[in-house]
This record gives structure tokens, sequence and C-alpha cells, in this order.
């Protein structure tokens, strides 16, 4: 019997907190896996990956399937590295919930904050699992306020524990039964449900001005079942967050979890359109294999043999397009060689489609979050070289393959053969080294990692280079740019003023193939982006013109448009929260102003400070290794990728990676 309906749910957290072992637990406890695998041993159903199983870190969101009575429950078991946030960005397009799990040991940690914030601001149904209560040092009331405090203040704690941080630890699920449990939860979700707290205080709802209108009261007093569907009510807007404590280890509390999954996070809405409209999360493309990927349908159908057309947002800001037949389709959670289609709420694996790549979509772009970007792009830039130059050609082309995996890498040529390829960190680097040698017998050598800046204009400016009418001797090619700022994150925009039939096709494709390749290095060296490049004049000569001499005269333009338009140099920055003792305020603030910091705001507690704020990206990693002295080991950092400013140090202006920028403009006459 099939399912009657589908949850895709992701667990996420700090690197270490337990996720792949709660993921194999999950699947063991509902018999989905006959044998519970280790990740020490390496043998996990999620951890396939040889580097994951090495290094005992998952790098790529792995799909698992159970069923609790008719209900099917998809697992996305995520990467808790923050080199791997792109990884975690693509899950969540596609989840209907998540469990975000919490160390009872370590507790807050600063990669938890900035997961919970983005569920948050999502409101995706959110439960919190408090993993390790057999853990000696585990804690469970003075986390719960932590919670309160730093991620949720609608924390609500389905659970209570015994024997904290023994052997013998266990977690008992509250009785609603119990008034005096009822209450206690009650009192929370009253925060954030107006019918609730109507009936507790015994008043109509509607005259407090706040929270939810929630689940009516039908009559006195508080039902079990009546907080029970209140309970499910926040959960599923994203205002409430159930707490539950156990031992992914040990299974103590995963059983209750389960519950909660099934009975407190709702499905989507099915789509009522009938073309099929879903989302490329996952693209796998093993050496010398078939490449496969992961879609999530929304809308429609889709079947074995059927063409498709899939979406593609450019880096660019334009659309591209791939089209293509499914020669065959798995359905998650469904018996190999099933035959049934994909159907709304679903995750499919097809193949057949050898261009497809992560990122795609199937029918339109929505409104919807999960279609936008949720985190930023990588701040960091290295340069990969083969190590025997005979393989040069086979590293860009694997380069490539890892990059339609994860699209945020931006593999593109650079100078003398390298390839440059846009990083989230340190760790992301050495797998992509491991991946190389490993699965394409490629030795790389990497440049240091460097801060991806780019350039804006800071004016207008115009040029032209046109056909002598007497004696020419040049390209055979009239062109005239203008250059002007264009809108915040809108990135290189090509337009044209002249008619679109003054040149022949070809012609026009060769001008803005060739701006937006100049645009990728400036007069600073870097890549130009937020401008709108106008296209003010253009010319040719019959038979003598070809696409080359219009490739070869807009180059010449566009550099000069740009030197009388002006560009400033602009580099990421972080959003940061610093939790600091209230003794270590001023030496704090003090270092982070000699950085560059600006304070955004900074709020005082009993116990400490709390400092927000933004500093350029550069100087995070020399502020994360001086807290520790500043704070006496007290201090908590939290940051993020968080937008550009200008640079404002001029002669600390980060350069290419070869130290030269681009040559002046020579002279011409407008």
């Amino acid at each position: 019997m099939l399912p009657s309906h589908t949850l895709n749910i992701g667990i996420l957290a700090h690197v270490d907190a337990g996720k792949t072992s709660l993921t194999e637990r999950l699947l063991f406890d509902t018999g989905a896996i006959d044998r519970l695998g280790s990740v020490d041993a390496g043998d996990t159903r999620t951890d396939t990956d040889e580097l994951e199983r090495q290094r005992g870190i998952t790098i790529r969101s792995a799909v698992a399937s159970f069923t609790v009575g008719e209900v099917q429950v998809n697992l996305l078991d995520t990467p808790g590295h923050s080199d791997f946030i792109a990884e975690v960005e693509r899950a969540l397009g596609v989840l209907d919930g998540a469990v975000l799990l919490l160390s009872a040991v370590e507790g807050v940690q600063a990669r938890t904050r900035v997961l919970m914030k983005t569920l948050r601001r999502l409101r995706l149904p959110t439960l919190l699992f408090v993993n390790k209560i057999d853990r000696v040092g585990a804690r469970d009331e003075a986390l719960l306020a932590d919670i309160r405090r730093l991620l949720a203040p609608a924390a609500v704690p389905m659970t209570s524990v015994t024997g904290l941080g023994t052997a013998q630890a266990d977690a008992v699920p509250y009785a609603l039964e119990d008034p005096r449990v009822r209450e206690r939860i009650a009192e929370t979700v009253a925060e954030v449900d107006e019918s609730v707290l109507a009936q507790l205080v015994g008043i109509a709802p509607g005259t407090h001005g706040r929270g939810h209108g929630g689940t009516e009261p039908e009559g006195p007093g508080l039902t079990a079942d009546r907080l029970r569907k209140a309970l499910a009510a926040r959960t599923a807007d994203g205002s409430l967050h159930p707490v539950y404590f156990g031992s992914a280890l040990g299974g103590q509390g995963v059983g209750a979890l389960i519950d909660g999954m099934v009975r407190l996070i709702p499905p989507a809405p099915a789509g009522t359109g009938t073309a099929p409209r879903g989302t490329v999360f996952a693209v796998h493309q093993p050496p010398n294999g078939e490449r496969t990927a992961h879609i999530r349908l929304y809308e429609g159908e889709l079947r074995p043999r059927r063409q498709i057309e899939l979406h593609r947002p450019g880096a660019d800001g334009t659309d591209g397009s791939l089209t293509g037949r499914i020669t065959a389709l798995e359905v998650v959670g469904r018996p190999p060689g099933d035959g049934g289609p994909l159907t709304p709420g679903n995750i499919g694996v097809v193949r057949g489609l050898p261009g497809i790549r992560t990122g795609d979509r199937l029918g339109p772009a929505t409104d919807d979050p999960a279609d936008s970007a949720l985190f930023p792009s990588p701040t960091l830039e290295t340069l990969v070289r083969a190590r025997r130059p005979a393989h040069a050609a086979a590293l860009r082309a694997a380069l490539l393959t890892l990059a339609d995996q994860d699209p945020l890498l931006r593999a593109r040529p650079a100078p003398d053969g390298a390839t440059s390829v846009l990083l989230h960190g340190e760790v992301q680097k050495e797998i992509i080294a491991a991946t190389l040698y490993q699965e394409h017998g490629i030795e790389a050598e990497f440049a240091p990692s460097r801060v991806v800046c780019v350039e804006r204009p800071c004016g207008i400016g115009e040029a032209c280079e046109e056909i002598a009418r007497h004696g020419h001797t040049g390209p055979w090619a009239t062109v005239g740019l203008r250059v002007e700022p264009g809108a915040r994150g809108s990135g290189p925009v090509f337009t044209y003023e002249t008619e679109l039939d003054a040149l022949p096709h070809g012609f026009h494709q060769a001008i803005e193939e060739t701006v937006l390749a100049t645009l990728r290095r400036g007069p600073h060296g870097l890549a130009v982006t937020d401008c709108r490049v106008v296209l003010t004049r253009s010319g040719f000569v019959g038979p003598l013109s070809t696409a080359g001499d219009f490739r070869t005269v807009t180059p010449v333009v566009l550099r000069r448009a740009l030197h009388r338009a002006g560009t400033r140099v602009h580099e990421p920055c972080h959003s940061f929260e610093a939790d600091v003792p209230l003794a270590a305020l001023a030496p704090v603030t003090a270092r982070l102003a000699a950085l560059g910091a600006a304070f955004a705001e900074t709020t005082g507690g009993r116990h400490s400070w709390l400092v927000s704020g933004f500093l350029p990206a550069r100087h995070v990693p020399e502020f994360q290794g001086l807290l520790p002295g500043l704070t006496h080991g007290e201090g908590v950092w939290t940051s993020r990728p968080s937008g550009d400013r200008p640079v404002r140090d001029a002669g600390r202006e980060p350069v290419p990676e070869d130290g030269a920028a681009s040559p002046p403009p020579r002279d011409g006459s407008v």
C-alpha cells in the first residue's frame, strides 16, 4: 500500500553533533535497515562516499527513507561543516520540515545559531533534538535556557530526562493528560497562540493583540487534544519549536522524536498545476559512470521516457535551458523497478540527462523563498593547476564536472592554464584535492586562497571606436559603449540603444559575449559587477567585416569606458555577533574597530554583552584567533558572509593572483 503522504525532513547541525548517527538510528528503529551502521566504522547508510567514510564527516547531502504508519519520511542528511553550506542551502529548498541537533554537552554552537536563524526566517517547521544526554557534562534545564535565549524564545520541551550525564540516562515523553504537565507546556505555547492563552486565563481570544488566533476554544478548560492541535499548528507555522532530549547512539528519546516528526510537521500543500514543476537539488557523477540527479517534485507528474525542459539561472543573471529525455526514474522509498510515476511531494532519482546540474529547475521559478539563495556565495577564490602539465585539460574537465554538482564553485579559466574556483573554506579545498586524486587520478596544486573582491562603476563612462572613412587599416567594426552603475545585486547587464537589425545576429552575439567576458577583469584586475553596458553605436562594412573584428574592438572600447566611469573595489564582509563577558567589552570592541568593523548594536545582560556588526571577511580569521585571549576563553563568536562594502584603505586593496592590474586603456576619441 502506498503512503498517504510524504514528508521531506532535513537533519541539520553543527559538525560532530551526531546527525549521521541520528539518521542511522531513525532508519533502524523504523525497520528501514536491519543493522546499525557507525560513523567510526564507515558503514552508515547515508555516508556512502569514500572520502566521507575516511574523514567521518558528511560532504554531500544524502536521502534515505522510512515509513511510519501511512506516512513516508524522506530524510536528508546534510553536512555539518560550514565549508559545505551550499549543500545545506540546496536541501533547505526542498524540505517540508527540519530536525536541528544540539549536543547536550557542547550546547548551542556558532553554526547552530546560523542554521536556526535561516530556519526561522523561512518559517520552516523545526524540531530540536538535544543529543548525547548519556555523556558526562550533559545539561538539560540550563541548556534549555540557552536555547530560548540564543535560538528560539518559544522552545517547549516534550521529554524529561532521568540519569542525565550517565550511561543510564533516559528520555521520557511528557504525558499531556497530566494536568500539571499540560499547564507547564501550555504556558510556552500561549506565548505564540492567543487561543491557548485565552483558555489558560479564562478570557475570550482576540483581545490581546498578540500571537496567533490558533485553535478556537470549544468549552471550558484546555484539554490534551486541544493542546496537541495548538502544538501542531504553531510548529507548522514556524513560531514554536518542540524540544526532544535523547541519544542517537543509545536510542533514548528517538521514539518520541519520530512521533513528533509525523504528528507536528505537515506535508506541503499539493500543487494544482498539471505541468511538472520541481527542483534538482543534488547531482552525482561517478568516475566513468552515468550521471544521476535528485529532483523534488511540487506539481505535475514525471515518468520514464518523458521529454522535459530544465531551466538554469546563469551567473550573469540570464537563464539557460536543457532539454532531454528521462531514461530511468526511481522514486525514493519505493522498491527498485517499481515503475510508478514521480508525484508531488516526492523525490525521484533520474537518469538520461548528461547535462543536468544542481540548481536546475523543472518549470518556471516562483517567488517562494526556497527559489532564492539562502546563504551567500563563497568569499574565497583559489587557482588550481595540475602538477603534471599533461593533466591540465583533464583537470579542467574534472573541475567542471564538480561544478555541475556544486555550481557555486564557478570553475572558469584563469591565466597560465590554471582554473579558478570559489570556496567557502580550506576544508573544502582539501576535499576537492582528494576527490581529484581518488576519482580522476589527478594531482592538483592549489594557490593560497584569497578573498573574492569585485569592482563596481562609480559613474558613467562612454567610448567609441569607428571605422575610418578613408585609409582604414584596423578591424572593420564600429562599436560604441556606455557603462553605468546598475542596481545592487543585478550583476552585469548588457543592453542596446541601437536598432536590433542594424547588425547581423552573429555580430550582436560577438559583442555581447565579449562584453561579459571582458567584465571578468576590470581596471583593478577584478570582476566588474552590478553595471549596465549599453551598445550606443554600431556599424560594419559589407563582406569585409567579421565577428572576429567585433571581438577585437569591443574589449578596447569597454576598457576605455570603464576607465572614464571609474570603478571602486568592494570587499566581502561578514555579519557577526560576539557574546563576551562584561569585563571584556572594551578590549573586544577596540580590537574590532581597529580591524575596520562597523557596529550595529550592543546589548547587555546580567552576565555578558552581545555585540553585533559587520567585519571585512579578510579579518574574520584573525579576530577569531584573538577572541579567546581577549575574553579568557569565554567569548562566543558567530559570523556569516553578508554582502560587501568599499575597500577603505586603498593601499591595502586586494590584487589579482598574478599581482597585475589591467593595463590602462589607450587614448582615443569618443
